[in-house]
């Protein structure tokens, strides 16, 4: 899949570029607008990242841009700006959703794969795993049709893991992703095991056909 990330700030490029070419996606990048009009224009992409304050031009304008292409790309937004006035005036344009710096890289790769999947599936987020139907947007997760019950932070856990399936996932991902800015808190082993601890509980006892398994000294993989 390829990504187009139009950003100002180098470093923040830069970072994002490298940790979205480590899930093998196609990365391509521009650094002001007049840049970023000039890609849209020319190439299609499934994701685009879009900075609101850029050199030459506005976020906004791209969107403009894009809708007035009709074009049919997943697009975040990504600003340091978090009024609610841009927020609301890029989703009314068109964007799919809105990530305020700054931002965990864990969360932006969840945001970017859920973005592509409810373009590419006519609006449904849902994740599927055999079965196991989970929906981002009601928090629900059910085994063959039958509801289970989850605390937020179980909840949390499994969607990061079906959204990397067969994937070795570290203690440092999964705390950025599921413990976000209270990171310090799942420093713990302890307590990052007790909760995965109870999701295998759950996932096994309501005869999920799912399996997260602890890969000693490294981290863990659903498969």
């Amino acid at each position: 899949m390829k990504i187009l990330i139009i950003e100002d700030e180098q470093g923040l490029r830069e970072v994002i570029k490298e940790s979205l070419e480590k899930e093998k996606y196609i990365i391509e990048t521009a650094n002001d607008y007049l840049s970023g009009m000039d890609k849209i224009g020319a190439y299609d992409y499934d994701c685009i990242l879009i900075d609101i304050m850029l050199p030459n031009g506005s976020g906004l304008d791209l969107l403009q841009e894009l809708k007035r292409l009709k074009k049919k790309e997943a697009v975040i937004i990504i600003s340091a700006k978090d009024a609610v006035d841009d927020k609301v005036a890029g989703l009314d344009l068109g964007a799919d959703d809105y990530l305020a710096k700054p931002f965990h890289l864990a969360e932006l790769h969840a945001r970017i794969k859920s973005a592509i999947r409810r373009k590419n599936h006519d609006g449904d987020t849902s994740v599927n795993w055999n079965n196991l139907k989970l929906s981002p947007e009601q928090r629900t997760v059910s085994i063959n049709g039958n509801e289970l019950m989850l605390n937020r932070k179980e909840f949390d856990l499994l969607y990061y893991f079906m959204i990397n399936p067969n994937r070795l996932i570290n203690k440092t991902a999964l705390a950025e992703a599921v413990w976000g800015d209270y990171i310090d808190q799942a420093d713990n082993l302890d307590f990052v095991y007790s909760q995965i601890k109870n999701l295998r509980k759950k996932l096994k006892d309501a005869q999920a056909e799912a399996d997260i398994q602890a890969v000693y000294g490294m981290g863990y993989k659903m498969s």
